[in-house]
Formats: structure tokens, sequence, C-alpha cells
């Protein structure tokens, strides 16, 4: 039986959508069909009924699953002991991550370490929404939830801190802040709240709940360029914000925030040197860009 007919089937069974499956394995979602009709027919079976919101495994897929995850169980236990030419972990990691985060702080890194390790390969996922281990959507997860489901390992990465920003030219022209009560004069930029991600994204309603927005986006690169543009006030990520001389700090005493990213990956996958070395080399990173992070001091940054 081909072992990447049954690699597309399991791919498939996690994410429950073809699309889903074709972005884990890097093929156009026709691919996983093709393949997984291909299954079918020699298995003389169907191994998932086509539902509205994807695909959902039938009793003979439900059937076939374990035998396919044992298989793929021996394939990473025979990766393990594999040596590499040359030496040095390889083989390719998936890390997803804030857009933010990952865009300005991961991905010059992750861009060094693969030049560092030759045979080593890198997918960021840079994306403003949740990313799933157990559907597979990637290798390493950055968070600013804790997960506490599923078999994973689980480490404190780092905190990092978040102001109230706006333009400066905007700011001569509205009204001065000096208090809380200040901040009705003035227009907001914010999350789309029925797309919001993660309550952890959720400041204004602690600081002062606007009675309508100027501007929102899922993205916070978006609401930064809507900030410089001078379209109102946003809670910024410090990493982001403090590096541009068009902006300043809003209550910069009141008006400011912790949060705290976490790194997760899949406990079947930790004995895997690829998966140890890029885990190493995160913890490394965010330790050298502690001060990006939190420019006021008062948080930590695990070495753990």
């Amino acid at each position: 039986m081909d072992w990447d007919n049954l690699r597309y089937f399991l791919e498939l069974a996690r994410a429950g959508t073809l699309v889903g499956a074709a972005r884990r394995l890097g093929v156009d979602h026709t691919t996983v069909a093709r393949r997984i009709q291909a299954l079918e027919k020699q298995m003389g079976a169907a191994l998932f009924a086509r539902e509205a919101g994807g695909h959902k495994l039938t009793e003979a897929g439900r059937h076939l699953l374990p035998g396919v995850e044992a298989m793929e169980a021996a394939v990473l236990g025979v990766e393990r002991s594999a040596p590499v030419p040359g030496g040095g972990p390889s083989g390719l990691v998936r890390v997803g991550a804030t857009e933010g985060f990952g865009t300005l702080i991961l991905a010059p890194h992750l861009a060094r370490l693969t030049q560092r390790h030759p045979h080593l390969s890198i997918d960021l996922l840079a994306l403003p929404r949740m990313l799933h281990l157990s559907r597979r959507e990637a290798d390493i997860v950055i968070s600013l939830e804790r997960p506490t489901r599923g078999s994973v390992i689980v480490s404190k990465l780092a905190d990092y801190t978040l102001h109230l920003y706006g333009q400066r030219e905007y700011l001569v022209r509205r009204p001065l802040v000096t208090q809380r009560e200040d901040l009705r004069h003035h227009a907001f930029i914010s999350y789309v709240d029925d797309l919001l991600f993660t309550k952890e994204l959720q400041f204004l309603d602690q600081l002062y709940p606007p009675e309508r927005f100027a501007f929102r986006s899922t993205s916070i690169t978006a609401q930064y360029e809507a900030v410089r543009a001078g379209a109102g006030l946003a809670v910024l990520p410090a990493f982001l914000a403090d590096r541009d001389p068009v902006l300043a700090r809003v209550l910069p005493a009141e008006a400011r925030f912790t949060r705290t990213f976490w790194m997760s990956m899949p406990a079947e996958s930790k004995h895997l040197a690829r998966m140890q070395a890029v885990w190493a080399f995160l913890k490394e990173t965010v330790v050298g860009e502690a001060k990006q992070l939190m420019p006021d001091g008062a948080g930590n940054v695990s070495r753990l």
C-alpha cells in the first residue's frame, strides 16, 4: 500500500478539509482529492463522507486511522535515527506565530537559522488567527493562550508589552490627552470583534470603551498603518510601534498592557533533532530580543 496516499489520508482526517490538508502538505487541494480517491479505490470503500463543512471519516476511515497513525509513528522513529550528511538538523519545521511577532521578531532570526543549518527548512505561518497542533497546522505554535488540552509540551516563551499610540501630527491636531476621560474626543482603531481569535487581544474595554471605531482590521499590521496615517489611536505592541518615530505613546502610565507568548509542540515530536533545534533557537531569540519585547522592563523571558 502506498504510504504517500496514507499520509494524505492522515492529514485530511486531522484537518477535516481539503484546503487544510493541502496547506499542511504543501500541495494543491486537488492533489489531496486525487490521492484520497486513489486510496479509496484501492481500499474498495469510501473513507470520508463529503459534507458542507468538510470531510468526515466514515466507519471504514475510522477503522483505518489507528493503523495509519502507527505507521506514522514508525516513520518518525526511523527519521529520528537516520544520520544526516554533514550532521545537524534536517527536514521541515512549520512554526506558527501571531502576525506581528512572527513578521518583525521571528522572521529575520529564523532565516539566519536556515543558513546555519543548510538541511533545515522553515515554514513561518505569521497569521492573525489561532493555529492548532491537533490539526497539524504547525509543528511548533507560539500563542497568546497557554494550551491546556492534548499531549503537548508547553513552555512560557516571553512577556511583551503594548501601549496606546497615536500619530504625532494627529495628536497635535486633536485635544490633549492627560486622563482617560480625554479619550472621548478621539477616534479609535482596533480588531474586528466577531473575528477576534483570542480574548488576550481585548484591551480598550479596560481603558476606555469607545462608542464607535474609525477603523478595524483582523491584521495588527493594518492597524499599525492606520495609526501611522492619522486615523486614530490604537493599542499596539511596543516592539512594533516604539521603533517608529512617527508614533507616540498616549497615557503611557495607564495605557500599558502585558501579555505572554506560550510555545508548544506535540509531545511525540520532542525527540526529533529538527524540533529540538528550532525550539532551542526560539528560546535564544526571545532572550536576545527582550528589550524590544519589554522596553520598560518588569517582564521576563523564559530561558528553559
